[in-house]
């Protein structure tokens, strides 16, 4: 049930797509990289693909794709760097640190467009206006947003006294000790779970549920993200009310989801910024994008299952309630 209407990413995203077919060399096949967590038919991906149909940019025709999954697998994230370079892309789209990284370490020319917690403070790019080098992309606003989600989940499950925290084990300290932090202001204790591998995600949710775990919040991470259904799952069967870093993931059966739409934000920024790149902008050029706008969704099928009655105030400021 929609509380308010969800209001768009910023315009300066939006690209004349009827006129971009000009922009495309005839004759030629225009070659796409990627180096990801998710298969390329996540929502994500179809809906970056989708912009790319609209531009011109048309696989089988004049495109040619060219994607690695990572996973959990993060040790084959170099490797498969290399193969794409040795591919001769046009364009790599990497997502995490881990394979932003990779793929500048495996390349000094090809574009690579990157999205990731914080470009700048991963220092993956030299600032959001000019990013210089050959990476340009968006930064989700991680670590400000997970502390905001820790706030919603608190006041969301009123009477906490004790939480967890499940994290990528890349995660910076000093963030994870800011949750800390601002959990021990209102008197409630913090445990933090690492995440290395995708094997350690059913053992760390059931840890947390054993120290007396009232609440988790799922910190943003491609990995998290890419193993959100068996978290999902996994905490539905431990009774563990859970936030997630976007809103679709409450959509999809989470308790909570607060953060920008992940769909959105491919098809307008990420898909904008690719067809740009495609047509021969310099990615230092291209200054780094954010997401501006954010929805609350409160799943109240989830919450009924898991037994809690959320306070009618804190319904109403959601911007999505799923009964």
């Amino acid at each position: 049930m929609r509380r308010r209407d969800i209001i768009t990413l910023v315009g300066r995203a939006a690209v004349a797509w009827p006129l971009a077919a000009r922009a495309q060399e005839a004759g030629r096949t225009y070659r796409l990289g990627g180096l990801t967590v998710n298969p390329r038919d996540a929502p994500l991906w179809v809906a970056m693909f989708d912009e790319l149909r609209r531009a011109g940019f048309i696989e089988g025709k004049n495109l040619t794709i060219d994607w690695h999954q990572y996973g959990s697998h993060v040790d084959l994230i170099p490797e498969f760097a290399v193969a794409l370079v040795k591919a001769k892309v046009d364009v790599i789209v990497a997502t995490g640190d881990a394979a932003i990284r990779a793929a500048q370490q495996a390349t000094t020319t090809i574009p690579i467009l990157g999205s990731t917690d914080d470009m700048v403070g991963s220092g993956l790019v030299n600032s959001m206006a000019r990013p210089d080098g050959n990476t340009t992309g968006t930064s989700i606003l991680a670590a400000e947003l997970d502390g905001k989600r820790q706030e919603i989940l608190i006041e969301a499950v009123p009477g906490i006294r004790h939480m967890a925290v499940l994290a990528d084990s890349k995660r910076n300290a000093s963030q994870l000790q800011s949750l800390q932090d601002a959990a021990r202001a209102r008197g409630i204790e913090l445990s933090i779970y690492q995440i290395v591998r995708l094997e350690d995600v059913s053992a760390a949710l059931d840890a947390a549920k054993a120290s007396g775990a009232a609440a988790l919040n799922v910190l943003s991470s491609p990995i998290l993200y890419g193993s959100r259904q068996i978290i999902i799952q996994r905490v539905a069967a431990l009774r563990l009310p859970a936030i997630y870093q976007f809103p679709e993931e409450a959509e999809e059966g989470g308790f909570i989801g607060y953060g920008p739409r992940v769909v959105q934000l491919y098809r307008e920024l990420v898909a904008s910024m690719l067809v740009k790149l495609l047509r021969g902008a310099k990615p230092a050029d291209l200054p780094i994008e954010q997401p501006t706008k954010f929805e609350l969704v409160i799943n109240l099928k989830t919450a009924k299952a898991l037994g809690l009655t959320i306070p009618e105030s804190f319904l109403v400021r959601a911007d999505e309630v799923i009964e």
